[in-house]
């Protein structure tokens, strides 16, 4: 059924000409419509504008059959895309939460068989049913929170069947909802216990059995690397991603989230997608990524979850680099999906004008996930995800606001999900 929506305060990410992404100055340009309309039909944007403009179709015939929303007092802005979560887990890690607050480390944690590896030891022994069922949860709960897109990795399954597992889990999440979703192997996001002392046969593991397989069975868009310290070398990365390449895999990256890894230039090197964390990235890092198709995507609240440096988005933007912000999702160092809230964190941890936080979870956002030609702004042709807002003075109240819930409605490929 057609949707019309009125009498709407602002329509935000409005573009006449769409751009696939937003970099340096421009991100601080953000197109929005006072007192306007906007119209879908076929799950597309099909039309939009001021009110006083709107086509006398739309207000006089066709009312039996189209849905009417009246948006007085509120913003309608394209969904949030999400570019980088680990939102397929199996049980949480609260008590590395109460670790950290003792005083342990992150490394310190891992070292002790937590982090990542505590990760996989539950999904092995959890059932695809059950971490189908426990993953629904939170997309059905990201879904409320207005995103209508979003990239999720395997990467805590460390062996053959339980990575195929969790990028199977990830292949239903995309058949049974209305989100657009992308699907990132992420084999190389630790060494398991058993390779502690060989992790030149994991990593043979990795090239020779699990890339040709999840290949073969079309389960993965992108592969990753989760290349730092402690963890992934640049000459191993190089293996990997050559191997992923080879199958058609592009390129995205785990970077400078732990030390200077060099993971940076390597995902440039190979045209990656994006370049992800970056918490600990500087002018040669910024030097690398200017010129290049790769998207910097930067992660605030793992960052302040951890209680890391913040990423230099500043620096990013004053040099002319486009910048996107994710969630990154997971149960160890970021267990929260709100894109509103990493949002408001661009403004008030990397000091993002709020129209540069509002590009960055949206065009830019789509861009780290391939996908901003259809999704990520308001215009003509695009996917018609987005949410509309509880009436606020403004859109700068938005991330302002960040403690409050102001998503009142979702509506997705055109639609509106049901609550679960």
């Amino acid at each position: 059924m057609p949707v019309l929506i009125k009498n709407i305060k602002g329509l935000i990410g409005t573009e006449n000409e769409p751009k696939l992404k937003k970099s340096g100055s421009e991100m601080a340009i953000l197109n929005s419509i006072p007192e306007a309309y906007l119209y879908i039909k076929d799950e597309k944007i099909s039309g939009f504008g001021r009110m006083s403009e709107m086509p006398e179709f739309l207000s006089q015939s066709h009312f039996y059959d189209t849905e009417i929303i009246d948006a007085s007092g509120k913003f309608v802005f394209p969904s949030f895309c999400d570019p980088h979560t680990h939102i397929v887990y199996a049980g949480s890690r609260e008590q590395e939460f109460a670790d950290r607050i003792k005083g342990l480390s992150y490394e310190e944690i891992a070292r002790r068989g937590g982090g990542i590896l505590n990760s996989a030891k539950k999904l092995h022994e959890t059932s695809e049913d059950e971490l189908y069922n426990q993953s629904i949860i939170r997309i059905n709960e990201i879904i409320g929170m207005g995103t209508g897109a979003v990239e999720i990795k395997s990467g805590y399954g460390l062996n053959t069947e339980d990575e195929l597992k969790m990028l199977r889990v990830i292949r239903r999440i995309k058949q049974s909802t209305l989100l657009e979703v992308k699907s990132t192997f992420l084999g190389a996001h630790a060494v398991p216990e058993l390779f502690r002392n060989d992790r030149v046969k994991y990593i043979d593991l990795i090239i020779n059995e699990m890339i040709p397989v999840i290949a073969s069975e079309e389960l993965a868009d992108y592969i990753d690397v989760f290349c730092d310290d402690g963890f992934f070398t640049v000459d191993e990365t190089e293996r990997i991603l050559m191997a992923g390449l080879k199958y058609g895999l592009t390129p995205k990256l785990h970077a400078n989230e732990i030390g200077n890894s060099g993971g940076v230039q390597v995902g440039v090197k190979y045209n990656a997608l994006s370049v992800d964390h970056l918490e600990r990235s500087g002018a040669d890092e910024i030097k690398a990524l200017l010129n290049s198709e790769t998207m910097p995507t930067l992660l605030p609240g793992s960052a302040l979850f951890l209680g890391l440096p913040d990423p230099p988005a500043r620096k990013m933007i004053y040099a002319g680099l486009p910048v996107a912000l994710a969630s990154d999702y997971n149960p160890g160092s970021s267990p929260s999906g709100n894109m509103k809230l990493v949002m408001s964190l661009g403004c008030i941890r990397l000091n993002m004008l709020p129209e540069e936080a509002i590009n960055a979870v949206t065009v830019n956002s789509a861009y780290a996930m391939g996908i901003s030609d259809t999704h990520g702004s308001i215009a003509k042709g695009k996917v018609a995800n987005l949410f509309i807002t509880k009436e606020m003075p403004s859109y700068n109240f938005f991330p302002y606001a960040y403690g409050s819930n102001l998503v009142e409605k979702v509506i997705l490929k055109g639609k509106c999900p049901q609550p679960p």
